[in-house]
């Protein structure tokens, strides 16, 4: 199929993307690396007045340390992580997630902010950002928002940005060179979205543990209970009968039992290889 007619516009700096933004009135979309919302556009399941373009946006590509946190601009690409962009950042964790990531066609493109912002269940960033705590910064011409990706996202497929915000920043704190980590992602075959999803990150230098699990028919949920238990060492001690009975009183209700027992079994991997 071919998309509906839109106007297109591609600005040359970040406040003349958020006048337009603001302008339209909920009618705008943001175009970034078009990974997800062009087959959106082909397939007729959203018909905006506009497309903003934002591939020119220098400030959008930069990467920043402030202190021991990382910031990386919203169009800095799957790409760009696999090739070693912030490979120290967490003991190669995220260049790990970023290449793992669909097929290189679809990382030259694809954005990790981008991916925040459509909130797919299924995709790695939501899940694998979680478990390093990250937050997201939301610009406006009202000013600027930090949240925690727990606050931003509100369901699958949906967050709390307003139609006058743009994601243009992703935050984190850098982990220290012994941090380990876990990602055990199960897909019908390499470059699929996730089935399931389990991410560890565990730093005792830093005194820092999170757990994130996805592919959830919902938000990615971090198990904070299990960060203490990451930090002393106990979670070999942890059954997958026992990690699936938590999943289950945390999952959202109604997930389909045999997801439930694939949630478990990518978690309980996770823990393993932490031991």
């Amino acid at each position: 199929m071919k998309p509906p007619a839109f106007d297109y516009h591609r600005p040359n700096g970040l406040a003349q993307a958020l006048a337009l933004l603001a302008a339209g009135s909920g009618t705008v979309r943001a175009l970034s690396g078009g990974q997800s919302l062009v087959p959106m556009l082909n397939l007729r399941l959203t018909r905006p007045a506009a497309v903003l373009d934002l591939a020119l946006l220098e400030e959008l590509k930069r990467v920043s340390m402030q202190g021991d946190v990382v910031r990386i601009g919203a169009a800095i690409t799957h790409a760009a992580v696999e090739d070693g962009l912030l490979a120290d950042i967490a003991g190669g964790y995220l260049t790990h997630v970023a290449r793992g990531i669909a097929y290189r066609a679809v990382r030259n493109r694809g954005t990790v902010a981008g991916s925040l912002a459509h909130a797919d269940p299924a995709a790695d960033w939501p899940t694998a950002l979680s478990a390093l705590d990250a937050r997201v910064l939301l610009d406006s011409p009202r000013g600027r928002r930090a949240l925690d990706l727990s606050a931003f996202f509100i369901a699958p497929f949906s967050t709390v940005l307003a139609d006058d915000e743009l994601i243009t920043a992703v935050e984190f704190k850098r982990r220290s060179p012994d941090t380990r980590w876990a990602y055990v992602k199960q897909a019908r075959k390499a470059g699929e979205f996730a089935d399931s999803i389990a991410a560890a990150v565990l730093d005792r230098a830093g005194g820092f543990a999170r757990v994130a699990v996805g592919g959830l028919a919902g938000t990615p949920l971090v198990l904070d209970w299990l960060a203490p238990l990451l930090l002393q060492g106990q979670t070999q001690q942890l059954e997958p009968a026992f990690l699936e009975r938590q999943l289950a009183g945390a999952a959202p209700e109604g997930t389909d039992p045999l997801r439930l027992r694939m949630h478990s079994t990518a978690l309980s991997r996770a823990l393993e290889s932490l031991a």
